[in-house]
């Protein structure tokens, strides 16, 4: 789909990366297209599978999750089955809201989003019962100084 996407489509995509939420009218608007134009394109871009859904960001904080926890992860495990096994079990757990296989020194990367220490101990505790892990060390973040960035498309 990657070369089929022309400056438009980008445009569209820019926008709605910026506000899931705006009016059909208002991104038609912004992007230059008349409603019908842009909406026939917007279901292209769905259909292709380049948009994979509209969310909302939240305020952590305001909600009552403030802290966040960068996961690394090494194991001696390597095997489709124990992948599968953990694959399952980091999805279990709705603190990690991304999960990731990396190459480097670790081997999977989580993030996870709780209330408080106490809460982290929890989801800590949860994550190594069920699957062995080899090593798991915690970076706490301190501050969020640039979060739910856009993808950049130009």
């Amino acid at each position: 789909m990657a070369d089929k996407i022309d400056h438009i489509d980008c445009r569209i995509l820019e926008e709605l990366q910026r506000d899931a939420t705006q009016s059909q009218r208002a991104l038609s608007d912004k992007v230059g297209l008349s409603q019908n134009a842009c909406w026939r394109r917007l279901k292209a871009l769905d259909a292709s599978g380049v948009i994979r859904s509209r969310t909302v960001v939240l305020d952590r904080k305001r909600l009552g999750v403030g802290l966040v926890v960068f996961v690394m992860v090494k194991t001696r495990y390597h095997s489709a089955a124990w992948l599968k096994q953990f694959r399952t079990h980091v999805a279990s757990i709705p603190d990690v809201i991304e999960f990731f296989r990396i190459g480097g020194e670790y081997d999977y990367m989580l993030k996870i989003v709780t209330r408080d220490m106490a809460s982290y101990d929890e989801v800590y505790k949860r994550l190594i019962e069920e699957v062995e892990l080899e090593t798991v060390t915690s970076f706490f973040a301190m501050e969020a100084i640039v979060e739910q960035r856009p993808i950049p498309l130009t």
